[in-house]
């Protein structure tokens, strides 16, 4: 035998192994083959423990707290000259107080039925929580935009407070009973259909789909464009450059500063900006190493504070305005990143919260696993012991006010924003799973429209409550802020 010989392995013979042996082992990570069973099966067997039309119920719990005591306890460690533009804000209407009040909804769907099926959630997925944004080469997508709440959790939580949301927007805009259910109907209606039409399709396929000009025909939101195109106008020039043009002037050595506007945008010490500054050094760690050349080209020029929306009102968030050698910006929004308020009552629903190392971290995590698109700088940091999410500020980004449309377009709207939150539990759990338990007919339909219409009602009692505490002076609010 040669050397050469030697060194080659010795052919073997090929051995049969028993019909429906595998013949590799399996490896962490990859789906197993042959599968053990189907996950479809699997879905449709969840009907035998919850059936479909037990997500119709819905009471209020005893020992559930009143709107006031839930506002108060949302407000806990939030900036207390903040907290009443937050009270404010959520008085302006129902659908603002189920903005402000993801916390308090938990509580309530903890107490209803769960499939046990779990996925990544929104946490805070309400009509108005979808909008578009660019993507890297700044073409628009439109997705869930809030993460603030994001954990692994039950899949019906984010449809039952989307479909919740829409009932509450309807009314808003003076819709009549039949019109507000029927758009939550056919919300859960599309997130079903969408949920089945993804899990016939290749894995890849379903990856990858891309909320775009072909979501409107997959939903039938026909009447839903011409305010899209609306919408998109509007972000395409919601740019850094356009916001800074507004907010900011040149200072005496030539640098760009922020404008003082109170109480939205406040400058702050040249203390507590090095402070925010500095804490970059660790985002830009936290961002993958292909986008460090991009970040080096832009110097740091100002920070400012400026008061974020709704449910963050109170929390600390800075914008921080950046400049390249041509002296274009690039703003960076600096956003405190609070424990979720889903989390006290995942267990009630037979969930164990992930642990969480840093919540910025779980804030970033959690959008890139629902979105196909995401922000290319998204990251987090620390600030003074605090931790902090990162993101592009004014990312050409839009969206639509669900309480500002037609009965034809909510009903359009509700549509879209089913198929998308659909497409978005679907890069964390198998859509062959959720789809064969959502199945075919509408009775999935008809039961979370009538949980829509009761929580709907709910809401509205603990708006009234907030709005009669205000003006008993037992809350303290500041209105149209």
């Amino acid at each position: 035998m040669t050397e050469l010989d030697s060194a080659v392995p010795a052919q073997r013979e090929a051995t049969s192994t028993p019909p429906g042996t595998p013949r590799l082992p399996a490896v962490h990570g990859f789906a197993r083959w042959p599968a053990h069973e189907s996950p479809k099966r699997a879905g449709k067997a969840h009907r035998d423990r919850v059936p479909r039309s037990a997500h119709a119920g819905f009471t209020t719990a005893g020992d559930r707290p009143d709107a006031v005591t839930a506002v108060r306890e949302s407000n806990r460690g939030r900036l207390a000259e903040l907290t009443p533009i937050r009270v404010g804000r959520m008085a302006a209407g129902p659908f603002a107080f189920l903005r402000g009040s993801a916390g308090l909804m938990a509580f309530d769907l903890a107490r209803t039925p769960v499939t046990g099926i779990g996925t990544q959630i929104c946490g805070d997925a309400h009509a108005a929580n979808f909008g578009l944004y660019a993507d890297a080469r700044g073409g628009l997508v439109i997705d869930l935009n809030d993460f603030d709440e994001t954990v692994h959790g039950p899949w019906e939580w984010d449809l039952k407070r989307l479909a919740a949301s829409l009932v509450l927007a309807g009314r808003e805009a003076g819709a009549d009973g039949d019109t507000c259910r029927r758009a939550a109907h056919d919300a859960v209606g599309a997130y079903r259909r969408t949920m089945r039409l993804l899990a016939k399709m290749p894995v890849l396929d379903a990856w990858n789909a891309i909320a775009d000009e072909e979501l409107v025909s997959h939903t039938d939101a026909h009447d839903l464009v011409g305010t899209l195109d609306r919408v998109a106008g509007k972000a395409r020039n919601n740019t850094s450059g356009r916001f800074a043009a507004k907010s900011t002037e040149t200072a005496d050595d030539g640098s760009r500063r922020f404008l003082d506007a109170p109480p939205v945008l406040q400058r702050i010490s040249d203390e507590e900006a090095a402070v925010v500054a500095a804490a970059l050094s660790e985002y830009h760690g936290t961002l993958p190493p292909d986008r460090w050349p991009l970040l080096a080209r832009y110097a740091i020029q100002d920070v400012a504070f400026r008061v974020v929306g709704t449910g963050s009102v109170g929390t600390r968030s800075y914008v921080v305005l950046l400049q390249d050698h041509r002296g274009e910006p690039l703003i960076l929004q600096v956003k405190e990143a609070r424990a979720s308020a889903l989390v006290p009552h995942l267990a009630a629903a037979g969930f164990k919260a992930e642990e969480t190392e840093h919540e910025g971290r779980r804030v970033v995590l959690g959008q890139k696993r629902m979105q196909v698109v995401s922000d290319n700088l998204l990251g987090w940091t620390t600030v003074n012991g605090l931790p902090f999410q990162v993101r592009q500020f004014r990312n050409r980004k839009g969206s639509v006010d669900p309480a500002a449309l037609s009965p034809d377009q909510l009903d359009d709207y509700g549509r879209m924003t089913g198929a998308l939150l659909a497409r978005a539990h679907t890069h964390s759990a198998d859509p062959r799973l959720i789809g064969g338990y959502c199945g075919k007919n509408e009775e999935l339909d008809e039961a979370v429209a009538a949980f829509a219409v009761a929580y709907a009602d709910r809401t509205e009692a603990d708006h009234a409550e907030l709005v009669a505490a205000i003006r008993r002076g037992v809350v303290g609010a500041e209105m149209g802020v």
